[in-house]
């Protein structure tokens, strides 16, 4: 279940009447939020029977509610209506929950054939859907604790900011404040001075259809232009935290904190080992064709029998200062171009393959690496797709 749930203080409930339902008519239900704004009025309005009159309710902790059936998941011509389940309030209303809130329900409360569900809910929106949330969860305490600062509308102030202490956004997540420093966008080009945060990134995966977040992580970073919005609710931790020299370290390395520069670039031929090992790690036993042209080698470099060929894409130019046909001249101990057929975009060849020993490739290639550098001098990263000497 997610952190950030917000639980409004009071309910709106419009009505249609429906069969199907224990009361004869289905609800709608909308809430007010902490700024006492009715949320999703307009398309609530255009939903219910405005000849049944709608109900507001507090919405504090209750029981009574029980299961009635899955509705929805069927195809109606390019139309599909998503599985939903319907629940009876004791307030003599039936409204309608995801599955994943369904399951999520049944991980924490037990459902009595005859007597409905044990235990109290209320009422809590996970962006624009309804969640009804068991008061027995574990991660109920923890999303009411972010609710009391939400509905008192505590926010922090770009001027209360304290470097290396940790804030509470939100979203109800934790980011550390690293100071306001200039911004790049990845071109390079300058954005002004912006409020950098450090926070943990979880990775997640799909479990039922649910999404739950890794318990490993790692640090990223996120930048404001200002903290309008009351984007921070709550300061945490005013001292500095012990890991703030090591992020802004990985700060240091981020390219949007200090520009790529390639007039820093360098370049490092690979040994043969090293090569080798590449070669192993990028190809299949028996016999492959792969482009390596996204992630590695400027070359297509594909293997035979235990013998390697390579060609090279037609439209590559290693330098804007060399000849295209020139520099292909220098490879023409493997590449044999047969004009296949043209396109308004595109001009293919075919290629004859011819065999070559992996020492005699590494001769020929000669493969560097490029290790890439930020302005500040920092490495950025490097690249594995540069063949030939610079001369």
């Amino acid at each position: 279940m997610k952190r950030n749930i917000f639980i409004p203080k009071t309910i709106n409930v419009g009505y249609q009447n429906r069969s199907g339902t224990y009361t004869g008519k289905l609800a709608y239900v909308i809430y007010y939020d902490e700024k006492g704004k009715l949320r999703k009025e307009a398309s609530w309005n255009s939903w219910r029977d405005k000849k049944i009159p709608n109900e507001e309710f507090d919405n504090v902790p209750t029981s009574g509610f029980v299961l009635n059936k899955k509705v929805g998941d069927y195809s109606s011509g390019w139309d599909h209506r998503q599985a939903y389940c319907r629940v009876y309030d004791p307030r003599n209303f039936e409204f309608e929950i995801t599955i994943e809130n369904l399951l999520y329900i049944l991980e924490n409360a037990n459902s009595i054939k005859g007597k409905g569900l044990e235990g109290e809910f209320v009422y809590g929106w996970d962006g624009k859907d309804l969640v009804l949330m068991p008061v027995e969860s574990p991660d109920y305490q923890r999303i009411v604790e972010y609710n009391r600062v939400v509905h008192n509308k505590e926010s922090i102030k770009a001027r209360d900011l304290i470097i290396g202490a940790t804030y509470l956004s939100k979203n109800n997540d934790e980011q550390i404040y690293m100071g306001k420093f200039e911004h790049y966008d990845y071109g390079g080009s300058e954005d002004g001075k912006m409020f950098w945060f450090a926070y943990k990134y979880h990775d997640y995966d799909y479990v039922n259809g649910e999404m739950v977040y890794r318990k490993e992580f790692e640090w990223r970073f996120v930048a404001y232009k200002n903290l309008s919005g009351n984007k921070f609710i709550k300061c945490i931790e005013e001292s500095c935290t012990s890991e703030y020299a090591d992020l802004f370290e990985k700060l240091e390395h981020d390219e949007r904190y200090s520009p790529y520069d390639s007039s820093k670039d360098k370049y490092i031929q690979y040994t043969l080992d090293e090569f080798i090992k590449f070669l192993d790690k990028k190809y299949a036993e028996y016999y492959n064709y792969p482009n390596l042209n996204n992630d590695s080698f400027e070359y297509e470099v594909y293997r035979k029998d235990g013998l390697y060929g390579c060609k090279i894409p037609w439209h590559w130019n290693r330098r804007e200062s060399k000849n295209k046909e020139d520099y292909r001249k220098r490879f023409e101990f493997n590449v044999i171009e047969k004009p296949k057929r043209y396109s308004w975009s595109t001009q293919e060849y075919e290629y004859d393959f011819v065999p070559l020993t992996v020492e005699q490739l590494y001769e020929k290639l000669q493969p560097c690496y490029k290790i890439k550098y930020l302005r500040n001098g920092n490495e950025k990263g490097r690249e594995n797709y540069y063949y030939g000497n610079e001369e």
